[in-house]
């Protein structure tokens, strides 16, 4: 083997220095350019070459004058004799190649680092911040929520770490998020699942950290990856971290819960939806109740330990706020539970769970003199689960779930039938839905959107309809089908006068505007109601544990029964006499529908959440309490 010889070793050094970027080149054009001066101050010295009639410049001043030549081309034209000239003219001619190499370097460096930071992969310097790992349609009201959230902070700072483009990704959020206040978002381009990218995000010093379910075949899969390479980080903090991630599958949940331990939330985002369209297309209104929990434009969910109430009955402590609606009870040992028995005791250490308008409006009222209305309270027993009658237009893989979930609430002997445009063979009810009990369910193939075909199901003779979206399409072309069913539903409740119950999913939220036109008592925005969810958690990790027991059928529920099961019609009474009929019950009232706003937007449907207690009000037929039950 040929040994290198100096040219080859020489010409290696120059590759290796050359392929450092532009610092490299920067140093061989100074190089370059001395070299260039050096000589042409030689050549001035030793061969005693000066202008016409003056005396050889000395090496420092020839120098000198090579540097001003090489660094200005017009320096030249006051040189005179010709020998003086022709060596000026060549260092010119070299300072001239030097500089303009020198400035293209400059600019393509320049360039080049624009480009490096519009691909997002520098590193964020951010403390106390919110960490988004993942890309998802959802994303865009989780930024929302959060913003509303830290109104209220002087600098806020939401990091979104995906692996997508960071200029497409921050015009995404400009164009659906619009104008997010004082807080700022900042766009990393990285993979969730390499620790590497997670450092670039700073997940280290964030205050919470939110993981987005990937599109795919098995999104857990994702998701468990990323948790594991925060928990499991060599560089990782000694604190716990606060993370929330989303869990498609029952089956991962487990696996999830033992990877993240104690640093982690899981929301089980399939089961969850399903069971919030089952409970919602039997009570209209549900969704707008839940989506007035959830978000952080009204009234929220706090904990609040309070020494004044220790020693009182739970049913005691309902009566004892103003402006605050108090839902269940946090124990000192970290167990927590809405609507206790209302004789438990209030222990030092406990907390109340109040629905409020913030954490510092969960305060007792002090008053004595409550001017409850005894006489208008009611007592009446009331009448039986009748049988129910409900409609399942379309198919995707909740429809399984929900079918479960009615069958949990609805009474034996009721009828459900599923209208879907997929072959009757890919459906099979009895492995999907082994136990159902109370329901005889029925499945046909058709279009949804065919008006013949509904005309034919004569929809008014079900008591709740249920559109869903198809999982094979686009989320548009999927919104758009559910729409034309909506319309063609709405267009034969309008023509026949008959009104029934309607829950329709929309997978993007852009679309509920364009879907209020039908006038559905309910939408189930799946997208909306997980990003609510994840924000709230994100802020108060104390609150997945209300929400999943808020939305698991066993324990207490929200419910909105008839106002004439609690109080009379058709007289004032103020909230505390509602609170005291529904604790009379053994249940907590925490607001009212009232149905002449049922179809208002700008009245929440007619939803109120924590209403002044002493505020009165009149109920008419058809108006709804709202409140915590077991049944």
């Amino acid at each position: 083997m040929n040994k290198p010889s100096f040219s080859d070793r020489l010409r290696y050094a120059f590759d290796n220095t050359m392929s450092k970027g532009p610092m490299g080149m920067i140093g061989w054009l100074g190089a370059l350019s001395l070299a260039v001066v050096l000589l042409g101050a030689s050549v001035l010295t030793i061969g005693g070459i000066a202008r016409e009639g003056e005396e050889p410049l000395g090496f420092v001043e020839a120098l000198w004058e090579s540097l001003m030549r090489a660094l200005d081309a017009g320096t030249v034209g006051g040189d005179t004799g010709w020998g003086f000239r022709l060596v000026m003219f060549a260092v010119t001619i070299g300072g001239i190649f030097v500089l303009s190499t020198l400035i293209g370097v400059l600019t393509s460096g320049v360039e080049g680092k624009i480009d490096e930071l519009r691909k997002g992969r520098s590193k964020v310097i951010e403390s106390n911040h919110t960490v988004i790992l993942g890309w998802a349609e959802q994303i865009f009201a989780i930024i929302s929520e959060l913003s509303i959230a830290n109104a209220n902070q002087a600098d806020s700072c939401i990091v979104v770490l995906a692996d997508k483009d960071k200029v497409e990704m921050e015009d995404e959020i400009r164009d659906k998020v619009g104008d997010t206040g004082r807080t700022r978002v900042v766009c990393r381009t990285g993979s969730p699942i390499e620790m590497n990218n997670l450092e670039v995000a700073s997940v280290h010093t964030a205050r919470s950290v939110i993981i987005l379910s990937p599109e795919g075949d098995d999104p857990d899969s994702q998701v468990i990856k990323s948790i594991l390479a925060i928990t499991n980080n060599p560089n990782r903090r000694p604190e716990p971290y606060h993370i929330v991630a989303e869990i498609h599958e029952p089956r991962n949940m487990e696996v999830a819960k033992m990877v993240g331990k104690d640093e982690v939330e899981l929301v089980l985002i399939g089961n969850l939806v399903s069971r919030i369209m089952a409970q919602t297309c039997r009570q209209s209104g549900l969704s707008v109740v839940y989506t007035e929990l959830l978000d952080f434009g009204g009234d929220e969910i706090y904990f609040k330990e309070e020494p004044a109430l220790v020693g009182k009955t739970f049913g005691e402590a309902l009566l004892a706020y103003e402006d605050s609606a108090i839902m269940g009870l946090s124990f000192k040992d970290g167990s927590l539970k809405l609507n206790p028995s209302m004789d438990t005791r209030i222990q030092a250490g406990d907390s109340v769970i109040a629905i409020s308008a913030d954490d510092d409006t969960v305060r007792l009222s002090g008053i004595q003199e409550l001017g409850i209305k005894r006489e208008a309270i009611q007592t009446a027993t009331p009448a039986a689960p009748a049988p129910e009658r409900t409609l399942i237009l379309g198919w995707n893989w909740h429809a399984a779930t929900v079918i479960n979930e009615l069958d949990r609430y609805v009474a034996p002997g009721s009828v459900l039938t599923i209208v879907a445009d997929v072959p009757q063979d890919e459906v099979d009810l009895d492995a999907l839905c082994p136990d159902i009990e109370h329901q005889k369910i029925s499945f046909k193939v058709g279009d949804t959107t065919d008006r013949r075909l509904l005309d034919k199901l004569e929809v008014t003779s079900y008591d709740h309809i249920i559109a869903l979206c198809s999982d094979t399409l686009e989320p548009q072309e999927a919104d758009a089908r559910t729409l034309i069913t909506l319309l063609h539903l709405r267009d034969i409740a309008n023509k026949t006068g008959q009104d029934f119950s309607i829950v329709s999913q929309m997978l993007d939220v852009r679309n509920r505007n364009l879907a209020e036109v039908t006038r559905a008592d309910d939408f189930i925005v799946s997208d909306k109601l997980i990003s609510l969810m994840l924000s709230q958690i994100s802020e108060n990790k104390a609150l997945n544990a209300v929400l999943t027991d808020i939305f698991d059928p066993d324990g207490s529920e929200v419910y909105l029964k008839p106002v004439e099961n609690y109080v009379k019609l058709g007289e004032p009474v103020n909230f505390y006499t509602v609170v005291e009929a529904a604790r009379q019950r053994g249940e907590v009232a925490i607001g009212y529908r009232q149905r002449a706003f049922s179809s208002d937007a700008d009245r929440s449907y007619g939803v109120v959440v924590n209403p002044d207690k002493s505020a009165s009000a009149i109920f008419s037929a058809g108006d709804r309490i709202i409140v915590l039950a077991e049944e």
